[in-house]
């Protein structure tokens, strides 16, 4: 923690030296319809900047569309890829998957539990001429609440600070279900009097804890699967177990800043920078069982009171030079080392061998950006390899885009990335004994290649063919319990995707259609093979233009596939063969508002599991969300 407090000492000054000065410059790029609320905010909304981590500059977008919609959620993202389980804030399961991250290195353990994990790619920073604030409502399933506020502000056009937390709680209408959130953050960007030094920091907390019930007991199952009016109160229904939960941990302290040696004057001068990128990454997950344990998961060294901790603590540091010029166009040179601890305080000593309680080490990289327009092209390159250290790995990643007019833009590209398997496929301890092992996995290679088609009067398409040696995952073994394996054959992964929506004045429709082809290794990676989305609704201004709402039905619809199966001790999906899931759809009404600067949402959710009751799946054991009543607002305040 001495890190953290140092650098909250470290504003003080930074905020005490800034007058208050508001900027009503305009700046960023539009956002969809955007522009008809010009008039309703001064300064305007396009003054009120969203900066990412790859310096893509957006503004804040007060509009209703039917894209808020979709990510009037959790994660605040479209869910069209994932299925979620029946409570909010509990994992989701994969009806499509990309395999194009740029990865050196391992990645925590307990994935299943990482979708509303921030990592720095999600953290963005602002620039606003007066303070702004975000607030967003929505209720959960049964007893709670979900609440996600953002407040930001420039003290100076050379400050900026944010500050935002979400937090959920939920019960859920199944036994042992209980979710709590708490997410904490803070950003900073500062800028020199002459703009050469440029600074933009962040601090994360993440505490996201789940109730864990291990699925249906036998006879449960049975009961939700024939419809049994007594088990409507879902309550009732009997679970594996109502005594564990688990629990992930996360703080992040992240650091980019750079000085200009050149600043240019014009666009054709030269400009070099040399910069620093620090990031210090925590992580910590525990599973604990109270009373009895449970005999799914095998033999166990103690029977009550389990508890198994893990953590990862890493330090990240890069040096880059940056030199651009109007006519060679941008190129980075980078070089990094990160240090690791990840492991245990106790060691597993058996019979043929023994477990050892940590994975520590260094590693050294060197790499490069490369960023031109070449021809009416829009060419990236970027490229890292581990030239020593404990873990080899390396990625390389080029696209180039080409609109070819203002309505439809090309976009192509390949990705190939070599890294070692996740942190729990190499070394895992837990109090069931089945839970433990040390592999010496070899790295996972991935190429894929990709193109898209971006088209407003056409449609939106896009393919991807991804092929994977050394795929890793986790499955049953001959004892019938999880465990890490890596797959000796190839895996080729095909995914088409496309998307189209129509208007008709009062009336609009947004199809989109997913296609997967697993044509190799379909016994290790299990997609649906389509996956449909299909929005048909009403748009007007009511009330003098007071009011402009939307409402209509959404339907969603995928293939039957094996369902990946959910782990409780790891937090994990896992591969399961022996039976199939979908093939069922789900129907949600939705009267959607907006007045001013608030948009109101409301949901009839899985509408037509009232004409036939519920008894679809999210996973293997696990229930699909029945019928709800789902309502909350996104509420913006420009002072």
């Amino acid at each position: 923690m001495k890190i953290y407090t140092l650098f909250f000492f470290l504003l003080i000054p930074l905020v005490a030296i800034s007058q208050i000065r508001p900027s009503a410059g305009p700046g960023g790029q539009n956002a969809e319809n955007a522009s008809k609320q010009e008039d309703t905010i001064k300064p305007p909304i396009s003054a009120y900047k969203i900066i990412s981590i790859a310096n893509d500059t957006t503004f804040v977008d007060t509009t209703l569309t039917i894209e808020k919609d979709y990510k009037f959620n959790y994660r605040r993202k479209d869910n069209f890829e994932l299925l979620s389980f029946s409570n909010t804030g509990r994992p989701y399961n994969k009806l499509g998957i990309d395999f194009d991250a740029q990865k050196l290195y391992p990645e925590f353990g307990a994935q299943a539990r990482h979708y509303n994990f921030l990592d720095v790619e999600d953290i963005n920073y602002y620039h606003v001429p007066t303070p702004f604030t975000e607030a967003y409502f929505k209720t959960v399933p049964e007893q709670g609440q979900q609440l996600d506020v953002l407040f930001t502000m420039n003290t100076s056009e050379r400050l900026n600070f944010s500050v935002g937390y979400k937090g959920v709680r939920a019960l859920g209408r199944y036994q042992n279900m209980l979710t709590s959130t708490g997410i904490f953050k803070f950003g900073l960007t500062y800028k020199t009097l002459d703009k050469k030094y440029h600074l933009r920091s962040h601090f994360v907390s993440h505490d996201l804890m789940n109730q864990e019930n291990g699925g249906f007991s036998d006879l449960a199952l049975q009961q939700y699967i024939d419809k049994e009016e007594e088990f409507e109160d879902r309550s009732l229904l009997q679970m594996n177990f109502e005594n564990a939960e688990n629990t992930l941990y996360g703080k992040r302290f992240y650091l980019d800043h750079y000085y200009h040696l050149a600043k240019p004057d014009s666009l054709s001068s030269n400009a070099l920078k040399v910069g620093h990128i620090f990031n210090h990454d925590y992580k910590k997950f525990d599973f604990l069982q109270t009373n009895s344990v449970n005999e799914i998961f095998g033999p166990s060294f103690q029977q009550t009171n389990l508890r198994d901790r893990v953590r990862l603590t890493e330090f990240y540091n890069e040096g880059y030079v940056q030199w651009s010029n109007e006519t060679l166009g941008e190129v980075k040179a980078k070089a990094a080392v990160k240090n690791f601890e990840y492991g245990y305080k106790t060691f597993y000593i058996r019979e043929n061998d023994t477990i050892n309680n940590k994975l520590t080490g260094v590693n050294y990289a060197i790499g490069g950006e490369y960023n031109k327009s070449i021809g009416g092209f829009d060419v990236k390159a970027d490229a890292m390899l581990n030239l020593a250290g404990d873990f080899t790995g390396s990625y390389f990643a080029a696209q180039a885009g080409y609109s070819l007019d203002e309505e439809n833009r090309l976009q192509f590209g390949f990705n190939q990335n070599s890294h070692m398997p996740n942190y729990n496929f190499l070394l895992y301890q837990s109090n069931y004994v089945n839970y433990n092992w040390q592999n010496n996995f070899d790295n996972v290679n991935t190429q894929s290649i990709y193109g898209e088609l971006r088209s407003k009067k056409l449609l939106n398409i896009e393919a991807r063919l991804t092929q994977i040696q050394n795929y890793t995952y986790f499955t049953e073994g001959e004892d019938r319990l999880v465990k890490p394996f890596q797959s000796g054959d190839q895996v080729r992964y095909l995914k088409l995707k496309a998307s189209k929506d129509f208007d008709f004045g009062l009336f609009a429709i947004d199809n989109t259609l997913m296609y997967q082809n697993v044509m190799d290794g379909a016994s290790v990676l299990n997609l649906p093979e389509f996956v449909t989305r299909n929005t048909i609704y009403y748009k007007d201004e009511w009330f003098d233009k007071a009011l402009y709402l939307q409402t209509g039905f959404t339907f969603k619809y995928f293939t039957n596939y094996n369902m990946n199966a959910y782990d409780p001790v790891l937090a994990e999906l896992y591969v399961q063969n022996s039976a199939e899931f979908g093939n069922y759809p789900v129907v949600d009404f939705f009267f959607n508002g907006k007045v001013d600067q608030t948009r109101i949402f409301f949901k009839l959710q899985h509408l037509n599991s009232l004409i036939d009751k519920n008894n679809n799946f999210v996973a293997p054991g696990y229930p699909y969300a029945d019928f709800q009543i789902r309502f909350g607002v996104v509420w913006n305040f420009f002072l």
